[in-house]
C-alpha cells in the first residue's frame, strides 16, 4: 500500500511531501515506511515495524489523518481498499 500527499506551493519554496508505504517484511510482520521532505530535495526516513497488519494500517491512518490536518493533500494512493 502506498499513499502520496503533498502542500501547495507557496512563492519561493519548493512543495513538501510526505509518503506512506506499508510492506510485510520477512519475518512474517509488517512496517510501515515513512519518508518527508520537500520536493527536489533529499528527505527523511522512518520505518516502524508492527506484528499485524491491522496495527500498521491503523498506525498509516493515524498518519494519514494528522498531516491531512497540517495541509497535505492526497495525491496518489495505491492498496486504500483495505483502510476505512
Amino acid at each position: 500500500m502506498r499513499i502520496y500527499m503533498q502542500t501547495q506551493a507557496q512563492a519561493g519554496k519548493a512543495p513538501r511531501y510526505y509518503q506512506l508505504n506499508i510492506q510485510q517484511d520477512l519475518l512474517e510482520g509488517w512496517t510501515l515506511i515513512r519518508e518527508w521532505g520537500q520536493q527536489g530535495a533529499p528527505g527523511r526516513i522512518k520505518q516502524d515495524h508492527f506484528d499485524s497488519l491491522d496495527e500498521a494500517l491503523q498506525a498509516c491512518i493515524k498518519v494519514r489523518d494528522s498531516q491531512l490536518t497540517k495541509g497535505f493533500q492526497l495525491v496518489f494512493s495505491r492498496g486504500l481498499e483495505l483502510m476505512p
